[in-house]
């Protein structure tokens, strides 16, 4: 008997974050078609060059001229993705003080510690 379920549908940013993992198993830079053959899965080659174009316009990756194509770095992991994200989300915003405010007051006790330690950290590094 022939399974005829669809494959399941990769979840929000899923792909972008496989190919940033995939990225970083390199030695180095990396083509497009390097990337496909790791992922496999049947993915198609225009869907990874779209990936690893979204991956540029965010600042997550580089690319560098080879021959007629292009070979790609991973310049951030799957953190500085998901904080790309949270920027540009609060940049959408026009009241930043609000939107950072419901942040902070969503946050458990030991998560607002965290961000008090991390932001003053940052002071003392500015202050450096």
């Amino acid at each position: 008997m022939t399974d005829h379920r669809r494959p399941r549908r990769r979840g929000p940013g899923e792909l972008e974050a496989q190919v940033l993992s995939v990225l970083r198993e390199a030695d180095g830079p990396a083509t497009a078609g390097w990337v496909q053959r790791r992922l496999g899965a049947g993915l198609a080659y225009t869907t990874v060059i779209t990936i690893l174009t979204r991956l540029l316009a965010k600042g997550a990756v580089t690319r560098q001229r080879a021959g007629r194509s292009f070979v790609w770095t991973p310049e951030s992991d799957r953190f500085g993705l998901a904080a790309h994200k949270m920027r540009r989300l609060l940049d959408a915003e026009s009241d930043r003080a609000a939107v950072l405010a419901s942040f902070v007051a969503s946050l458990d006790p030991a998560d607002e510690k965290l961000l008090r330690d991390l932001l003053g950290q940052a002071r003392g590094d500015a202050d450096a």
